[in-house]
């Protein structure tokens, strides 16, 4: 499932704990503490409400589904399920769940907790994202206990993606049923929720959030899984999430010899390459990153004659044209990158489309198209002017935590203010960006990204016209038409077919059809690369999972 995120990754902080043994005179361990960086504060601690990076990147550590994706082999292997079959139409799934698996709060994982959690993300009176995979064709997915460890799924149809679909968290009915029974699930397990009531069955527990600060987390002591030996996982006694903004910080403290890890971007490889040996870490290249950084324009608008000009698919596509992409790979990501044509990453080599067609640079191109559309300096200010003579002017938004993308944003307003468009500049904070787009739609344009998927099909909640983040133009499929309608049908489709050929058939319709009416204009994919401390043992960096997808199993030397 994609999210809405900020594409300026996770940092590593080490701190030191000490404390005093029971016994006088010994001296405990020294506790393992890992801390990454949050670049933004968290909006909710509900895994099924949240919507944006930072949300999710809290949850990843207390939660886990039936299924969950080997980030290194792409397989699927189970998860809180140790094993399902199905039958031969694929419409029916059996799901035996682990015995072995309890609640933080020491209740155990039963079928019920899994039956409840399917019917809260099937209940409409609240914003799910994950209600938009497991609705097919606008039919649900039934879902049954058969005894306390027995879950059976039936499926409308058959849903290609489903085991993929079933790393879906799964949530306790003990803690959350009354919220829900009461229509107070869209308000349950806030930030301001009492650390002690959040329950999962991850290998770790939230302990305490302090807003502007951090999210502490501590180990789960009846964590159900083990290492290859059988000794208990996780290895780690906690992790810090620090709420770390900027990422001139984040580096800063990582040139002081304070941090363990630092994810970086282009700009700082050739800061670190050189200081590799001298300092004890390493950098690592992961491939091009899943998700992405686009610009989007409000086809929505409130302002009647701005929704007219973003509706035009030759506008964006002048304003796709008009984009220096290679600048802005080069300038600021060193040329450590890929320019991006489709909404597939070419690190899913089975669904990207190679042959999706990219606007080029021509700025001159853009102007034509420009004056075509009815576009013309008629005052001789250097700006455009629509048929009404009203200048050609917007606002483009971007948020600030992310400084790699405030410096395309500056770019981008250079190579837009070239082809005759007046555009102001407004960097928000993460949260009240994403309040914007999916609250008050009050916005001009944006420099957003979102997170990838190894599957198109969890891009549902971003491509279907009723999806929750598809936030660029009216949610109406009346008011819909051309390649929107057929990308609503693609998707519609494509989960149901059972042989991935016709599947990606479909996903290269759907990649070029968005290349050709560019409703989200991509700019470039970063390399994925991170600064990692030799002290950190068994990281397991991957483009599907990111660096610390095993934090369970992730240890840290003495220093």
């Amino acid at each position: 499932m994609m999210r809405l995120r900020i594409s300026a990754g996770s940092l590593i902080l080490c701190f030191f704990c000490f404390g005093i043994a029971e016994i006088p005179g010994a001296q405990a361990a020294l506790p393992k503490t890992l801390v990454l960086a949050l670049s933004g504060e968290p909006k909710t601690f509900n895994v099924l409400l949240a919507q944006e990076a930072t949300s999710s990147e809290v949850a990843r550590f207390i939660f886990e589904g039936l299924t969950r994706l080997n980030p290194l082999t792409g397989e699927i292997q189970g998860g809180l399920a140790e094993s399902w079959k199905s039958d031969a139409a694929g419409l029916q799934w059996t799901f035996s769940l682990r015995p072995n698996v309890r609640w933080s709060d020491g209740r155990d994982l039963t079928a019920e907790d899994v039956v409840f959690t399917f019917r809260v993300i099937q209940d409409t009176s609240s914003i799910i994202p994950a209600r938009d995979i497991f609705t097919l064709n606008k039919k649900p997915i039934l879902v049954e206990a058969l005894d306390t460890l027995t879950v059976r799924f039936t499926l409308p149809e058959p849903f290609a993606p489903f085991l993929l679909a079933l790393g879906q968290p799964i949530l306790p009915q003990h803690k959350l049923a009354a919220a829900w029974g009461e229509g107070r699930f869209s308000k349950a397990w806030s930030l301001s929720e009492d650390p002690r009531q959040i329950i999962g069955t991850g290998p770790f527990v939230l302990k305490q959030y302090q807003p502007g600060q951090k999210v502490i987390l501590e180990k789960n002591k009846i964590y159900w899984k083990r290492d290859l030996r059988g000794d208990p996982l996780p290895r780690l006694d906690e992790v810090i999430l620090m709420i770390l903004p900027s990422a001139e910080v984040k580096l800063l403290k990582f040139l002081e010899g304070s941090l363990d890890a630092y994810m970086m971007s282009g700009r700082d490889y050739p800061v670190l390459k050189p200081l590799e040996s001298r300092r004890n870490f390493k950098i690592v290249k992961s491939g091009l990153g899943l998700g992405s950084n686009f610009l989007a324009f409000n086809q929505n608008s409130k302002d009647k004659e701005k929704a007219a000009w973003f509706k035009r698919t030759p506008f964006r596509a002048a304003a796709a044209s008009a984009l220096d992409r290679q600048s802005l790979l080069n300038i600021v990501f060193q040329g450590l990158g890929g320019l991006q044509c489709s909404p597939v990453s070419p690190s899913i080599p089975f669904f990207y489309h190679a042959g999706a067609e990219c606007f080029e640079y021509d700025p001159r191109h853009a102007k034509r198209i420009l004056r075509d559309e009815g576009f013309e300096d008629r005052d001789g200010d250097g700006f455009l002017e629509d048929r009404n003579g009203r200048t050609l002017e917007f606002v483009l938004t971007t948020n600030a935590e992310n400084s790699e993308r405030v410096e395309m944003a500056q770019m981008i307003r250079e190579d837009l203010t070239r082809v005759g468009m007046k555009v102001s500049l407004l960097i928000l904070e993460f949260n009240s960006l994403v309040s914007k787009l999916l609250g008050s739609g009050d916005w001009d344009a944006v420099l957003m990204g979102f997170t990838g998927t190894a599957d198109p099909h969890f891009g549902s909640a971003v491509w279907k016209t009723q999806g929750s983040l598809h936030f660029w133009e009216a949610r109406d499929p009346s008011l819909v038409s051309g390649g929107q309608t057929r990308i609503d049908q693609i998707f519609s489709e494509a989960s149901g077919l059972a042989h991935r050929d016709q599947r990606k058939a479909l996903y290269d319709e759907w990649q070029a059809i968005t290349a050709r009416e560019v409703p989200l204009i991509y700019t470039i994919l970063p390399e994925t690369m991170g600064a990692v401390s030799g002290r950190l043992l068994n990281v397991q960096p991957s483009v599907l999972g990111g660096f610390f997808h095993n934090a369970e199993e992730i240890d840290k030397a003495s220093a």
